[in-house]
């Protein structure tokens, strides 16, 4: 499978990037970006259809939402290999007037970000009503919303999916990072999710288990969700991930959810990652 061996030897260098660029501010998010890296290179770099010549309306192309935005470093690595903007510009991350902020913001024209995020909560109101726009408008592309399994405790995010359903908006896609991490510890103890899926099943989705860490298997979870729009249900995929993936001293803990690696542990991590596309 080429194009999944691609898919992954791209992956390789954008969790390089996040590493180095956390390193490099001295503080961040790696834990959650790292993760998640998987996804974003399945849906830049094969499932979404989108241009790089960056227009804020997105007519026919496929629109994805960063709501958990602390996780930026992923998304801005992803955007820049992808080539909205320059690679150099990744060593900006999280400095004094960079376009490339700690929460992503549209602020300066920032190629491939269509909402300031961070506030936690507001990404699935604002996906829905992109897609809803879309379907108003004849547009017949898909809106993609990125969420964290402790967002799901924020009520803003049942409101829009009561929305969702009750509009029929079929072309919307709400992905969860299921890594059971938040800032205060495990998901369960924070405050326990019970049965997610099953909770969107109630409130009328469709909805898809995904491993979040396995390319081959998150791949074919993409395409199904494309498959099941049109039906009249949102789609929403439960992606179980690892936090820190796949750096050993990183995953099985909430530690990096917010902390930087020192110089030691950069280290440490860029030797489980291999070089791909060059680093900046």
């Amino acid at each position: 499978m080429a194009e999944i061996a691609e898919l992954k030897r791209i992956a390789s260098q954008v969790r390089r990037d996040i590493v180095r660029m956390v390193n490099g501010a001295g503080n961040g998010h790696p834990g959650g970006a790292l993760g998640c890296a998987d996804l974003f290179v399945a849906l830049y770099f094969k499932h979404m259809e989108h241009n790089k010549e960056f227009k804020m309306d997105a007519v026919g192309e496929d629109v994805f939402y960063l709501s958990n935005g602390h996780i930026s470093a992923v998304f801005y690595s992803t955007l820049a290999r992808a080539g909205y903007f320059p690679v150099s510009e990744l060593a900006t991350h999280r400095k004094i007037d960079s376009r490339l902020q700690g929460h992503p913001t549209p602020y300066e024209h920032l190629e491939g970000v269509r909402m300031a995020s961070g506030s936690l909560g507001q990404g699935l109101s604002v996906a829905a009503g992109t897609a809803l726009t879309k379907k108003l408008n004849n547009d017949d592309k898909m809106v993609y919303c990125l969420m964290g399994d402790g967002e799901q405790q924020e009520g803003q995010i049942w409101e829009a999916a009561m929305y969702a359903a009750h509009n029929k908006i079929d072309n919307l896609v709400g992905i969860i990072d299921y890594n059971n991490r938040q800032i205060d510890g495990d998901v369960s103890d924070v405050l326990s999710l019970i049965d997610i899926e099953a909770k969107y099943k109630a409130f009328g989705w469709e909805t898809i288990v995904a491993e979040g860490n396995d390319m081959e298997k998150l791949d074919a979870a993409l395409t199904q969700a494309k498959e099941l729009s049109g039906n009249g249900k949102p789609i929403m995929i439960v992606m179980k991930t690892e936090m820190g993936f796949p750096i050993d001293y990183m995953v099985g803990t909430h530690k990096w959810h917010g902390v930087a690696p020192n110089a030691e542990q950069t280290e440490a991590a860029l030797a489980q990652l291999e070089e791909t596309l060059g680093d900046y």
